[in-house]
């Protein structure tokens, strides 16, 4: 909205919104014919949200404005950095701002809303505006976004004010509107995190984290926002499987605090008395959650963090190092090795950062060729991998130590040809491994424990088509598939749920959601951060093209990967520092490292992996 706004709608004067540049001296007037003679100089449209000197005003309605000139002046105000939407309000009258909430949730058009005026008798002093638009996406109340489609249809309506003659709102819909650059630059996305409702941290491991990505407005004191959404809990898809270290309730001390670091780069966190009886190691759990949720609000994230009673004395003070002995996150596993399955059809590895050294044959049968493989997959803690025989029928499971013997295939496939039968597997967090049998007349997604024993048929009814790939997310609760139906395939996340005590071998993946609905065929994905996946696939009638998106469905600001031609299968590690390796059908293996070109390995090889 605002910059991006166009369309045959309202038009006449365009309301004033300012932008300033702290530390660059030029102030940028949107609508202005005339220039600073000095400065960067860009359009709203194109200011880019990472941009943290950039600040943007609306002005208030002025004297004897049209009913359109309202219209347009409140839709620029909802684009602005008012943090309280103070002078959106002022379009409004006493009655339509206090009901409205603007708040309760922020819709995404494609483009900024076109305000068409109703037909109206002259000396009216009543008109109404259609907004219309193209739906993309709504971030509720919780802040979590979700896409959507369609076309959007609102209104609002304005009166006469008796009092002085103004044109004002009365009537309007509840929320934010605005449109995809203008999101873009208001708001940002950031994880907050909490704990694995079916993690423990047995034998003093840290308790293993989610990340639960959520959009907060960029210049309106993020890091405030940001600890308000993390006391509130998780978005409602991810609740069922998560749980917070905060006592219900728990909220900060005053409605008018402002939290920043100090030169220490601690931040202090008023609480209200809900938290007070909260013992240490309880704390240390929710500091450890705040550490994780702030470590991309500032450049270097937040050293510490303290928690103050609702009387001003300390509850309790925990550091980045310390809060690693806490909790545990997708991106603080470091695996040792990239994997790849080589002409020779065995398992083998190479050093995860760039070298000379030649990849080598992994220790074990896996590595010794005794049974070909076209795909595998390693344990996080890279001491077991499982490999598909190169016809894909049979998965087999053995320890990569050298001298290992692999034994009876642990599942078989009864599908007719290679391409209907086993998926290449994944290991989450647990130590449990997962596959698909893609067989047309026995679909199963399974599960074994600890990578043995009586495959377990994973509970998917939601699931609309045949998974074609697997991959579980280091946290464990989340599973990304790719589903075809139909000649189309999609990138569906799923969310995993345990049975309790009474049937601990039961599993199932509810609320399937898609997360790349503009790709038509989707062939290839990988997880490629706590909350981030790199996907390669096809809009219709596209060529291919490999980009990241988060695993609510938003784009991440950022550059995609390099394009790279003919990709059949993708790599990446929860570690986003780690290069992206690939198969290419031109170019063989590949790797791709941050501010480098894609750099051939082998020419021989396919099915690459990291651990996982």
């Amino acid at each position: 909205m605002g910059a991006d706004r166009g369309g045959n709608g309202v038009r006449g004067r365009r309301p004033v919104r300012v932008m300033v540049y702290a530390g660059c001296g030029a102030l940028l007037l949107a609508g202005c014919a005339s220039m600073p003679d000095n400065g960067d100089l860009r359009g709203v449209e194109s200011t880019p949200r990472q941009d943290s000197q950039v600040r943007v005003y609306a002005m208030p309605p002025h004297p004897g404005a049209s009913a359109a000139e309202i219209v347009q002046g409140f839709l620029e105000a909802l684009t602005s950095d008012d943090a309280k939407y103070e002078t959106a309000g002022k379009y409004l009258t006493d009655g339509a701002r206090k009901a409205w909430d603007p708040y309760r949730s922020t819709t995404v058009l494609a483009d900024a809303p076109n305000p068409v005026p109703s037909e109206a008798k002259d000396g009216s002093r009543d008109v109404a505006f259609r907004l219309s638009g193209s739906k993309v996406a709504k971030v509720d109340v919780r802040h979590a976004y979700e896409p959507d489609a369609g076309e959007y249809n609102g209104s609002v309506h304005l009166t006469r004010l008796k009092s002085n003659k103004q044109w004002r709102i009365d009537s309007l819909p509840q929320g934010v509107l605005m449109g995809t650059s203008d999101f873009q630059r208001n708001y940002m996305s950031v994880n907050k995190y909490f704990y694995a409702s079916n993690g423990t941290s047995g034998s003093g491991r840290p308790l293993r984290t989610v990340a639960d990505p959520v959009y907060v407005r960029a210049q309106v004191d993020p890091m405030t926002q940001i600890v308000r959404a993390l006391l509130k809990g998780p978005t409602r898809w991810l609740d069922p499987v998560v749980r917070s270290s905060f006592p219900s309730g728990t909220e900060l001390k005053n409605s008018d605090v402002s939290l920043a670091p100090d030169d220490r780069n601690r931040v202090t966190v008023p609480l209200n008395d809900k938290a007070d009886r909260v013992g240490l190691p309880k704390c240390r759990q929710m500091a450890a959650q705040l550490l994780l949720t702030l470590q991309d609000l500032t450049p270097t994230g937040v050293d510490e963090v303290e928690f103050q009673k609702s009387d001003g004395t300390q509850l309790c003070v925990l550091n980045k190092s310390q809060a690693e002995g806490v909790a545990s996150h997708g991106t603080g596993e470091h695996p040792g090795y990239q994997y790849f399955i080589d002409h020779e059809q065995r398992l083998v590895r190479m050093p995860r950062e760039n070298s000379d050294k030649k990849p080598e044959p992994v220790p074990g049968a896996l590595g010794e060729g005794g049974k070909k493989l076209r795909a595998a997959a390693v344990s996080r803690d890279e001491g077991t991998a499982a490999g598909v025989s190169a016809d894909g029928r049979n998965l087999y499971v053995g320890s990569l130590v050298s001298g290992g013997s692999l034994g009876e295939p642990v599942v078989q496939s009864q599908g007719r040809t290679a391409d209907d039968r086993l998926t290449t597997p994944s290991w989450d967090a647990r130590g449990d491994l997962w596959v698909a049998d893609r067989d047309p007349k026995n679909p199963r997604l399974l599960l074994l424990q600890k990578g043995a024993g009586e495959p377990i048929v994973v509970g998917a009814s939601q699931l609309d088509g045949r998974i074609e790939a697997v991959r579980v997310a280091a946290d464990g609760v989340r599973i990304a598939l790719i589903v075809e139906k139909d000649g189309k395939s999609s990138l569906q996340i799923g969310r995993i749920q345990r049975s309790g005590p009474d049937d601990p071998r039961g599993a199932f993946v509810f609320d399937p959601r898609s997360v790349a609905p503009q790709l038509e065929e989707v062939t290839a994905m990988s997880w490629a951060g706590d909350s981030r996946l790199v996907v390669v696939g096809s809009e219709k009638g596209a060529v291919q093209q490999m980009r990241y998106v988060q695993v609510d469905g938003s784009t991440p600001l950022g550059t995609s990967p390099s394009a790279l031609a003919n990709v059949k299968e993708i790599a990446a590690s929860e570690d986003e520092q780690l290069p992206l390796v690939a198969h290419s059908e031109t170019d063989g293996i590949v790797r791709l490292s941050a501010g480098e070109q894609w750099q051939k390995v082998v020419q021989d090889g396919t099915a690459p992996v990291y651990p996982g």
